[in-house]
């Protein structure tokens, strides 16, 4: 979850490193650091704090053309400044910056110890210098493999020594790296966010490979020291993709973006004419997904709440077996893989740790695993059977909005593919099909109404607890939108089936707890008005996410947030966007930072 960048070229390497890390900082802000070799030192700045923290410390003369930093979400140790990256050798000729887990640190350590090495830090990362350094004979590139060989656990990692100026070998498994190619001039990052000023031609390393690079050329190769031949990708976005553009924080601006994001995620995939959907990337025949007899979705947080959206849809549409699983737990347990059963792993930077290994036992055991993501060239991406880009653009801010429905995006067209291959009529297929493509408009009409949500806002932020309430396709929807109230607000937020209440969550009810309810024009209107009766007859205040007009909720609410009208199918795009508005609103009345709230990170690569 941390970020790493390294920079080998004619240019001053300091604020290369200082303008890496600061787009990398969503990944981790504990800390950050940066080691810069110099003629005669390698001369490393780390505090605790963010990218402005260091950058207010760092010297104007630090003065050097390779280096390489670190910005970190702490995992072994406290967050302190010894325990920042860099992490040097007892020499101070080796600098490593890691991004992982040494899950046999211990062992390393107390093995290190008895040959008389001092460790300064409670970290497991620093290990790493210390091992390199012990198989150090002259050979960079050859110690950092040798020393890799003893290590279990996850790691990306960049590595200088001053005795071979110009030079940075760097290595994966587990944990994402990616080279920049430039010209005259090379970069190693965890992000390619991290090097988009520089160049836009990238190459991805896989785990178990090395790279020495120099400001010239690359090279790389396995941990037994067989070269590896890579193609180079380009990116396809620009520098202006990962601005602010005008707006307070990147979840603001991506809130926003949602009509574009999901735009671009249908582009290409709708066919009115035949009434269907167009997913080639599957990389499944017709005759292999009219087979498919159940669907399981694998995903963590964000992600997993657009799986519950997406196998309901399945189910209702395509009449096929779905569920959605937490990948944190399939992963420990021995799942048991179907024939005639496609999984999704969905995550939207195609890194998270526990989507990512849950998938790798899946194919272990023969099982078809298909990613969803929106990272191209990321891991889940390369090595899945088949799967789909969303093409939501880079996303920022730590807490995810644009992927969510980027997400749902993707499963509706999925959904509407497999039900056409069944029983779904062309008649409403065409229907499906209009309705989907009408909906960034109706998004954006939601979003018009910012200043109505901000104004509840400021009525409700200081409420210690909300309850979020939904049944059916809103159920999902008002866990993220739970998730999303808790994570950049610190707010105390559940998210149940409103018909669960009567089973516990009604004890919370009390006059300052507000429960928010999701009750559009549905199938299921009607018990959840009866469900807003329950709360209202215990005092407690609601706030409703209602369709225009709808006068009876009105009449029970305190506060409502009318939505324009859709199918039934589609309301999960239009109700969770006042949700995030909300949210965004009452983290910032509590004066929250809003795109990097506390203990969290963007790209969850760790345990």
């Amino acid at each position: 979850m941390c970020g790493i960048v390294g920079y080998c070229g004619p240019k001053s390497v300091t604020p290369i490193l200082l303008d890496g890390l600061k787009r990398l900082e969503y990944r981790g802000y504990d800390s950050a650091g940066i080691a810069v070799e110099g003629s005669d030192a390698i001369k490393v700045i780390k505090r605790t704090g963010k990218i402005q923290d260091l950058r207010a410390i760092v010297s104007v003369n630090l003065e050097g053309h390779c280096g390489i930093g670190h910005t970190r979400w702490a995992t072994h140790g406290g967050v302190t400044d010894i325990n920042a990256h860099p992490h040097l050798d007892a020499s101070g000729k080796i600098a490593v910056v890691h991004n992982g887990i040494i899950e046999n640190y211990t062992a390393l350590k107390a093995s290190l110890e008895k040959q008389g090495v001092h460790f300064v830090s409670e970290t497991d990362s620093e290990v790493l210098p210390h091992l390199i350094a012990y198989y150090y004979q002259g050979d960079l590139e050859k110690a950092v493999r040798q020393a890799l060989r003893q290590v279990k656990g996850t790691y990306g990692i960049a590595v200088i020594h001053l005795d071979e100026p110009g030079r940075i070998v760097g290595a994966r498994y587990g944990s994402p790296l990616v080279i920049g190619v430039g010209d005259g001039e090379m970069l190693l990052a965890s992000d390619v966010t991290a090097m988009i000023a520089h160049t836009k031609q990238v190459v991805y390393l896989e785990d178990g490979e090395l790279v020495s690079l120099t400001k010239d050329t690359y090279t790389i190769t396995d941990l037994n020291d067989q070269q590896v031949d890579k193609q180079v990708d380009e990116i396809q976005w620009d520098l202006e993709a990962i601005e602010k553009e005008g707006f307070a924080c990147f979840m603001e601006k991506e809130i926003f973006e949602q009509p574009e994001s999901i735009a671009r995620t249908l582009s290409g995939r709708l066919d009115l004419e035949y009434a269907t959907g167009k997913l080639g990337g599957l990389n499944m025949t017709s005759r292999e997904l009219l087979a498919v007899k159940r669907i399981k979705i694998v995903a963590a947080g964000t992600s997993w709440h657009a799986g519950l959206v997406g196998a309901y849809l399945i189910e209702t549409l395509a009449r096929i077996p779905a569920s959605a699983e937490l990948s944190s737990e399939l992963r420990y347990r021995n799942s048991v893989v179907e024939p005639d059963t496609i999984y999704f792993a969905v995550t939207q930077s195609g890194e998270t740790a526990d989507t990512l290994y849950a998938m790798r036992e899946l194919k272990r055991k023969g099982a078809r695993v298909l990613g969803i993501c929106n990272v191209v060239g990321s891991t889940i991406a390369r090595e899945s059977d088949g799967g789909v880009y969303t093409h939501a653009g880079p996303e920022i801010a730590v807490a995810s909005t644009k992927a969510f429905t980027s997400q749902l995006a993707v499963f509706y067209v999925f959904a509407l593919l497999m039900a056409r291959m069944r029983d779904m009529s062309v008649s409403a297929g065409q229907r499906f099909v209009k309705e989907l493509q009408g909906i960034p408009e109706k998004v954006r009409e939601v979003l018009k109404q910012r200043d109505h949500i901000q104004a509840l806002a400021k009525k409700y932020y200081k409420a210690r607890d909300f309850l979020f309430l939904g049944r059916g396709l809103e159920y999902p929807v008002a866990l993220e939108g739970a998730l999303k109230l808790k994570e950049i607000s610190y707010i105390h937020a559940e998210g149940y089936s409103a018909g669960e209440i009567k089973h516990g969550p009604i004890a919370l009810v009390n006059e300052e707890t507000p429960s928010v309810f999701l009750v559009p024009r549905d199938y299921l209107r009607e018990k959840v008005i009866s469900n807003m009766k329950e709360i209202k007859a215990r005092k407690g205040p609601i706030i409703a996410l209602c369709t225009e007009g709808d006068a009876e909720v009105a009449a029970i609410a305190d506060d409502i947030i009318p939505v324009p009208a859709v199918d039934e199918l589609f309301y999960p795009f239009i109700l969770i966007i006042p949700l995030q508005l909300f949210a965004y609103f009452c983290a910032l009345e509590l004066g929250r930072d809003v795109d990097q709230p506390r203990n969290l990170a963007k790209s969850v690569t760790v345990e």
